[in-house]
C-alpha cells in the first residue's frame, strides 16, 4: 500500500517561495508508470490539481500555474517536491501529494492514493 506525507512550512511571506516535500513509502517514485502529482483546495473552493511527475522524471503543469510552478524529485530519498514561487494570499490553501498509474491527470478524482494534507497559509 502507497502512502504519501506532505511536510513543509505552514506559513509562507508573501512574494516568497513556497516550498513542500512529499515521502513515499510502500512504493518508489521510479516504479513505471506511476505519476505523483500535488494538488490544492483552497477554503471554500474545490480541489485544483498544479502539476506532476512521471515515474521517469518528466514534469507536467497547470497552465495556469506553470510560471510559478517547479516539480522535482530525489529519488535517493523518494521524495518529490513542489516549489511555488512568488505567492500572494490567494495561494493560501490545504497542498495535497497525490498518486495515480498509468499518466497524470488533471481531475482530482482520478488519484488512488493521497496524502493527508498540509494547510499553508501565505500571510505578512
Amino acid at each position: 500500500q502507497v502512502q504519501l506525507q506532505e511536510s513543509g512550512p505552514g506559513l509562507v511571506k508573501p512574494s516568497q517561495t513556497l516550498s513542500l516535500t512529499c515521502t513515499v513509502s510502500g512504493g518508489s517514485i521510479t516504479t513505471n508508470y506511476y505519476y505523483w502529482s500535488w494538488i490544492r483546495q483552497p477554503p471554500g473552493k474545490g480541489l485544483e490539481w498544479m502539476g506532476a511527475i512521471a515515474y521517469s522524471g518528466s514534469t507536467y503543469y497547470s497552465p495556469s500555474l506553470k510560471s510559478r510552478t517547479s516539480i522535482s524529485r530525489d529519488t535517493s530519498k523518494n521524495q518529490f517536491t513542489l516549489q511555488l514561487s512568488s505567492v500572494t494570499p490567494e495561494d493560501t490553501a490545504v497542498y495535497y501529494c497525490a498518486s495515480r498509474y498509468e499518466g497524470y491527470s488533471d481531475s482530482p478524482s482520478e488519484y488512488d492514493y493521497w496524502g493527508q494534507g498540509t494547510q499553508v497559509t501565505v500571510s505578512s
